[in-house]
């Protein structure tokens, strides 16, 4: 595992204790040697991972749409900055130059970018570990939603398990690294040819 992407919040959410994790997170993969590659915000905790990684001395990569640049809303100080022209490409860029996802706390826009990759990953589409930092009990409610959709035959319990569920930065990253792929078929009820 040479790099890991993180989705975040553009917002620093309502607590400290979000940042701290995040400042926790960006410093156990850089002192692990592993390239960080994120959204490209200044604000928020995307900003934090970006202030993170350039004082761990971290390579840090950035992936924004050009709109995003234009309402300065981007670090420009980052290791590599790449500009794309949709949300759609910066995704696709992000899961080709990373081997792994984090998502820390974050809203809709992490959400949507964690369950891509979780969905490529449940599709076989790629074989890449996908974790939720889960700081301060925040992905706790779906973590809940997640068993019981597993309880009501939607998601297979492999696959809801193929989802690192950690509250400890080092824990984290070790578990990324010795994370593997299951080897089962997204559909049960499908019939055997």
């Amino acid at each position: 595992m040479q790099s890991v992407c993180i989705f975040c919040g553009s917002n620093t959410g309502r607590e400290a204790v979000y940042a701290e994790a995040t400042r926790d997170l960006v410093q156990a993969l850089a002192l692990s040697g592993i390239r960080i590659v994120f959204g490209g915000g200044n604000i928020g905790l995307m900003g934090v991972v970006a202030e993170a990684a350039l004082a761990a001395g971290a390579h840090v990569t950035g992936v924004t749409p050009r709109k995003l640049l234009e309402r300065e809303v981007v670090h420009t100080g980052l290791t590599e900055l790449h500009v794309v022209e949709s949300m759609h490409e910066r995704k696709v860029m992000m899961a080709e130059m990373s081997d792994a996802f984090v998502a820390l706390p974050g809203g809709m826009g992490t959400l949507d970018e964690m369950f891509e990759m979780i969905t490529l990953n449940q599709l076989g589409m790629q074989r890449k570990a996908c974790a939720l930092f889960n700081v301060a009990g925040f992905y706790d409610g779906l973590c809940d939603f997640l068993n019981h959709a597993v309880a009501e035959r939607f998601i297979r319990a492999e696959h809801r398990d193929m989802i690192v569920v950690e509250d400890d930065a080092a824990r984290l990253v070790a578990r990324l690294r010795a994370w593997t792929m299951p080897e089962v078929s997204k559909w049960m009820d499908r019939k055997p040819a």
